[in-house]
């Protein structure tokens, strides 16, 4: 039987890398006697896995993980037994049991919504909402980006669903692909709108959450996001 776990991660905890997010979680479903199943062969491990690293330093109301057990008591039960072994900063949500035929989070992702604030001091007073109008609604947002092989330039447009800031919070809400293969940074987003508008941009200034996980329920060509948690159900 498989299960979707959605957490949150937040305070000093956004410091802590995925590997160790992922081993602290292995010792917490142990600790919790949770029923998971195991690989087999000679170094057998939890079945279990992440629907998309969360980056160092941010935060988010929208992490999922995978796992498959071999027995179940109810959903409150899984959430509140394995809550009893949360540090402070993670926090488990929900917990769906997934069909047979339901791909992997990992596999299911498509794009994630975030929220970008930022430090007391290093607010951008260029900013508003004309201003973000406008740059979401160039035909084109051309950017260039580090990879492994070296820098490259590209058309972002195609990859930010969404661009929008609300002036009396004073914050900008990004929907950004977040697949394998176009995976967009939402500090690459905000930093072409400081280009576009001349303005020196600082990676400090921005204080990111990431507030949901999305998975494409559509199709490519009318594409329709849903949060990873859609799909599955209660149990028990």
């Amino acid at each position: 039987m498989k299960l979707r776990v959605k957490f949150s991660k937040h305070g000093v905890l956004r410091f802590i890398g995925h590997l160790d997010v992922m081993r602290y979680f292995q010792k917490a479903i142990r600790r919790a006697g949770i029923d998971i199943a195991y690989t087999t062969g000679f170094s057998p491990h939890q079945v279990m896995s992440f629907a998309a690293p969360l980056g160092l330093g941010l935060e988010s109301n929208g992490e999922y993980m995978d796992i498959e057990v071999n027995s179940l008591t109810s959903s409150p039960d899984f959430i509140n037994a394995l809550n009893a072994q949360m540090v402070d900063g993670i926090r488990i949500l929900e917990a769906r049991l997934l069909p047979d035929n339901a791909k992997n989070a990992m596999a299911s992702v498509a794009a994630a919504r975030y929220t970008v604030a930022f430090r007391k001091g290093y607010e951008p007073v260029f900013l508003t909402e004309a201003v973000v109008d406008d740059f979401f609604g160039q035909s084109e947002i051309i950017v260039t980006k580090q990879t492994k092989k070296g820098e490259t330039t590209f058309d972002m447009k195609p990859f930010l669903f969404a661009c929008a800031f609300d002036d009396a919070q004073n914050t900008l809400t990004l929907i950004v692909d977040a697949s394998s293969a176009g995976n967009i940074k939402p500090s690459l987003a905000v930093k072409a709108i400081y280009d576009r508008n001349h303005a020196e941009f600082n990676d400090y200034a921005l204080l990111i959450t990431r507030e949901e996980t999305y998975l494409n329920a559509g199709t490519q060509e009318v594409p329709r996001l849903e949060p990873l948690g859609f799909i599955g159900s209660d149990f028990g």
